[in-house]
């Protein structure tokens, strides 16, 4: 799992099935995010965890695989799935959803196919409780 050293791990429900991902919890991390990672090894992805509901979008500079990227609600509900493509020149394409999103979870290229649309992230455990008991 070169690259993601200094990430912690940790378990994630989405669907009712288990997910073991990266966690990216600090301004740093996200923004390294799954820069310069060749392939996730046993993690299933990374989640990326806001403070607080966002607008923001995702790029693929310095990114070596393709990702699916989906975007959950802050009750945990889906807003969309997203489909991105290494980078390989300048401007980036940026890949967001439409309304504010305080979770989102990158995995492997084809990953979230059969995502169903009413799929939910449990909210309601670390980290993410214990990220919005610290604010």
């Amino acid at each position: 799992m070169e690259g993601l050293a200094g990430f912690d791990t940790v378990e994630i429900l989405l669907g009712g099935e288990s997910l073991l991902v990266a966690l990216a919890d600090t301004p740093e991390r996200r923004s390294r995010g799954l820069m310069g990672v060749a392939d996730v090894g046993d993690l299933d992805g990374m989640v990326f965890v806001l403070p607080k509901p966002s607008g923001g979008r995702f790029w693929m500079k310095d990114t070596l695989i393709p990702l699916d990227i989906a975007f959950f609600a802050t009750d945990g509900s889906l807003l969309g799935v997203r489909k991105m493509e290494p980078c390989i020149a300048d401007p980036c394409p940026k890949y967001g959803v439409e309304g504010l999103w305080q979770w989102a979870i990158e995995v492997p290229g084809g990953v979230f196919d059969d995502l169903s649309a009413d799929a939910w992230l449990d909210v309601g455990r670390d980290p993410f409780v214990a990220l919005i008991e610290d604010e």
